[in-house]
């Protein structure tokens, strides 16, 4: 499937600030399954970015406008083409917990294995867990064990737009049984864990089908789970949807949580307030002009002016894109 990807960001001032410091998780992923065609990004004020690889292999970009200004705007643009993993098997031997629990996985998926932010075992997550008999889900083998996960978790909550906030802890979606997708991957990458089942956060996007259930916002970033099991490697789940991660899902980074893979976090200087709108377009693309594969991180462009696009369907983000004050 060949997707486009059209990200905007803007946020707003209702005073000139005088400098803005961003990094952003916006780029596709290349994996077996993902090939990234094409990516650029646009920045207005017009600035020099540059770019690295994090500790997870993600790619980062980040940029400084050191003059003052009273709007930022961000705008990536991708063409990704995906295929359809591997078929999975309907199950495990019971053998794989014991594999789970070997000294190389337990090593190698350290960060992946252990609380961290957002995704931590709570007094509310253990009542949740015992309130749905989750952990009876272990007598069958890990990839049941988590695909049933998946579901439970699906069926314990509802799909609802600002219910939680960016620093938002787990008990929130817990009490209130309302949250987004990255509140329902926080909550089953905590339980994976206590299992002793690595699970890493992916962000990313989603060519969403309402015909197919998916009730999930498409006008926004989405989330959801990898774990990793030995014999499969590593395995999305998006209990969001209730469904394995597969060709309409588009890849861009994968943390422990959400905050080591926001699609944007930055600083800025003055005591301005800001206000922060996103648009998110997922399409089917006709075709695209191909890109070196030996490029590891996509060199983007940067174009001076202003855009005069209207960005519509502009709203505020429920993936918490961030940027915060600092006042000098």
């Amino acid at each position: 499937m060949l997707l486009a990807v059209r990200h905007s960001t803007r946020y707003q001032y209702d005073e000139p600030v005088r400098e803005s410091v961003m990094e952003m998780w916006m780029q596709p992923q290349k994996r077996a399954h993902q090939r990234l065609i094409s990516f650029e990004l646009e920045i207005d004020p017009a600035a020099q970015l540059f770019s690295y690889a994090d500790s997870f292999g993600n790619a980062v970009y980040h940029f400084d406008i050191p003059q003052p200004h009273e709007r930022l705007t961000i705008t990536a643009r991708a063409a990704v083409e995906t295929e359809l993993p591997a078929e999975l098997p309907e199950a495990l031997d019971r053998g794989e917990w014991d594999r789970l629990r070997s000294d190389f996985v337990r090593g190698e998926h350290f960060d992946f294995l252990h609380p961290h932010g957002f995704a931590r075992a709570t007094e509310a997550l253990h009542a949740f867990m015992a309130e749905k008999n989750l952990n009876e889900l272990r007598v069958r083998d890990p990839l049941r064990a988590v695909r049933d996960l998946s579901q439970a978790i699906y069926q314990a909550f509802d799909y609802e737009a600002g219910v939680t906030r960016a620093d938002s802890p787990i008990d929130e979606v817990l009490t209130a049984r309302k949250g987004v997708c990255q509140d329902f991957a926080h909550v089953m990458i905590a339980i994976c864990r206590e299992w002793g089942v690595p699970a890493r956060y992916v962000s990313g996007y989603l060519f969403t089908d309402r015909q197919a259930g998916d009730r999930s916002d498409p006008d926004a970033t989405h989330a959801w789970v990898e774990v990793y099991l030995p014999s499969l490697r590593w395995v999305g789940f998006d209990p969001t949807n209730n469904i394995l991660a597969g060709e309409r899902h588009v890849v861009c980074a994968a943390g422990r949580d959400y905050s080591d893979v926001p699609p944007s976090r930055g600083v800025y200087k003055g005591e301005a307030q800001s206000e922060l709108a996103v648009a998110v377009t997922v399409q089917k693309a006709r075709g695209a002009v191909s890109e070196p594969e030996f490029l590891r991180i996509s060199q983007p462009t940067t174009r001076s002016g202003q855009r005069r696009s209207q960005y519509p369907g502009l709203a505020y983000d429920q993936q918490r894109q961030q940027q915060q004050q600092q006042q000098q």
